[in-house]
């Protein structure tokens, strides 16, 4: 199965973790179910968002990309985002101050840029390709739960920043979605010569790259596209140009084209709301 979880435990206990996250009876009882109740909104306050970003091309990523999708492209080449940050309890908006009794998560979502699907034209949309937790717990829920992060958990996984500089360090259970990226904070809003076919300015590609109002994933077990809601609302003006210090790509992130620095930028805080979770067939 393409993108089938990997547990980071051995024995029994790995085995029973990829088989529930991979159960494919499982997810189809749970879309049945719970297409016939409300979606349950999920909320999260979250904290020193990093964008990492590449101009790639667009041949090598294509075979990510289901064929009901046309990215965001030009001169052959197209943007992929790593996206990392911290929640601050990471659950269902219902419950209120109660919300508070749920972690705290790192999350990195691995992304493309969608210019329409199935020929209809799309804006502010994204196409996860890959999604990493922290934590056991959030990416086995994530996976029977939800079918639009196809989540992975880590076997080493840190984010943090101060208010000069961010470094952020992946590496998943399999060893090939490694990314060791640090950074600092700078006051120039320079748009790198890659990205000028693609963007007229940075405000330009900062707006384009963070405002999205929904994502769709690729699903394994189904001829159908997930798609997910979101409710993103970043204060463009809060936003920080960084600049890359040091920056390690993992064999994945390479075979997709990430060479070379990237355009890096953060957000301090935002609330994430997830609003559906969906199937288009």
């Amino acid at each position: 199965m393409q993108n089938a979880f990997h547990s980071p435990n051995h024995g029994l206990r790995g085995r029973l973790e990829e088989w529930l996250a991979n159960n494919t009876l499982l997810r189809r009882l749970r879309r049945s179910l719970l297409s016939r109740l409300p979606f349950v909104t999920l909320t999260s306050d979250v904290r020193d968002v990093v964008y990492a970003n590449w101009v790639v091309p667009v041949s090598k990523v294509r075979q990510v990309v289901p064929d009901r999708i046309q990215l965001v492209e030009r001169d052959g080449t197209t943007v992929l985002t790593v996206l990392t940050y911290r929640h601050t309890h990471f659950g269902p908006a219902l419950l209120g101050p109660l919300r508070a009794l749920f972690p705290s998560p790192l999350q990195s979502n691995w992304r493309l840029y969608i210019d329409a699907v199935d020929g209809q034209r799309r804006s502010s949309l994204v196409l996860f390709i890959r999604n990493v937790f922290d934590s056991l717990l959030y990416a086995l829920v994530t996976r029977v739960l939800s079918d639009v992060l196809p989540s992975q958990t880590a076997r080493a996984f840190t984010h943090a920043c101060s208010a000069n500089d961010c470094e952020t360090t992946i590496v998943d259970t399999e060893g090939t979605l490694g990314l060791h990226l640090a950074a600092r904070v700078e006051e120039a809003r320079i748009l790198p010569k890659a990205f000028a076919a693609l963007f007229d300015s940075w405000d330009e590609a900062v707006r384009s790259l963070a405002l999205q109002d929904a994502a769709i994933a690729q699903i394994p077990d189904e001829a159908a596209l997930a798609h997910s809601r979101i409710d993103l609302p970043i204060d463009l003006r809060t936003v920080e140009p960084l600049q890359a210090t040091h920056i390690e790509a993992g064999p994945w992130l390479r075979s997709l084209g990430a060479e070379g620095p990237p355009l890096c930028f953060r957000v301090p805080a935002v609330r994430l709301r997830a609003l559906s979770d969906t199937l288009i067939r």
